[in-house]
């Protein structure tokens, strides 16, 4: 951890709705003028997508298990390193994983390069001077026998969707902007579960704070739903690790119909989700600020 240089990470499974968090975090960074190096967990996948699809016929032959959410596929190690770099000098080093069209036209004007979707752009050292490092992925806290990303993270916070309605939108995510049929989609969850228990859920006892969104409609076969919830058929259980010093009263008072469940978890409407992130986390980020500041 460095109060010079803090790292903030936010971790969630594919499907999980991270976006929602970056977005507000985007706004708060604006607002306060903050500066950050954001890094796409996707960019530390150990193998282009062409590649990935090798290596996954490869393990299938022999029963192995391979998926994005395991270490096989990804490079803990040198996200370690980036986050171990950047907490001792504010530098490192980034790529991106492109995922469409548009952001291959975007890099490939950027860089002058010939990339293509399913592709790595080259590593590239981060900006200079910027306030802090910004992560958003599905490994932003992990933990193995190897490696420890967690221990350099500042603010950890988790994107926790119940599963049954992490599932339905990663269905329907899957379906409408990959195209990949509601088998193949439930072939891949089937085949990640080992390490989504082994890596992914373990993260969310190491997070600050965690947001997890519950349906307040039956989601229980996620299989066949017809749609996903929408936030005003949902809560927002939003817990943190430690309850001191967090002015709850305030929080119950700004955001209606907020309830606290527990001494150290409070229930938000699910359509408020985004404005209670907003004001539970830009007085955390602005406190870190002011001690960057004045270290």
């Amino acid at each position: 951890m460095s109060m010079k240089h803090p790292i903030v990470a936010v971790t969630g499974s594919s499907g999980a709705g991270t976006t929602t968090v970056k977005l507000a975090f985007e706004h708060i960074f604006y607002r306060d003028g903050i500066r950050a190096a954001v890094i796409e967990g996707d960019s530390f996948h150990r193998f282009d997508r062409a590649e990935m699809k090798t290596e996954m016929a490869r393990a299938a032959e022999t029963h192995a298990n391979l998926s994005h959410f395991g270490p096989e596929a990804n490079r803990f190690d040198l996200l370690e390193d980036l986050f171990r770099n950047y907490g001792e000098s504010g530098t490192g080093r980034k790529r991106y994983y492109i995922h469409s069209d548009e952001e291959a036209d975007h890099h490939n004007n950027r860089m002058g390069t010939q990339l293509s979707p399913g592709q790595f752009t080259p590593w590239e050292d981060l900006p200079e001077d910027t306030d802090l490092l910004f992560y958003e992925g599905l490994h932003g806290l992990v933990v193995t026998e190897e490696e420890n990303v967690a221990q350099h993270v500042d603010l950890g916070v988790g994107v926790v969707p119940i599963v049954n309605l992490e599932w339905i939108q990663k269905i329907h995510r899957d379906n409408r902007e990959r195209g990949y049929s509601a088998e193949a989609i439930v072939d891949t969850i089937m085949r990640r579960m080992p390490d989504y228990i082994r890596h992914i859920t373990p993260q969310f006892s190491l997070t600050d704070i965690n947001f997890q969104r519950v349906s307040t409609v039956d989601t229980s076969n996620p299989f066949i739903a017809r749609d996903i919830p929408t936030p005003d058929e949902s809560m927002v259980v939003i817990r943190f690790s430690d309850p001191k010093g967090v002015d709850f009263p305030y929080l119950l008072s700004m955001i209606h119909d907020s309830f606290m469940s527990r001494r150290n978890s409070m229930v938000v409407p699910g359509g408020k989700m985004g404005m209670a992130m907003e004001i539970i986390l830009q007085p955390i980020i602005e406190r870190m600020m002011d001690n960057r500041n004045r270290g």
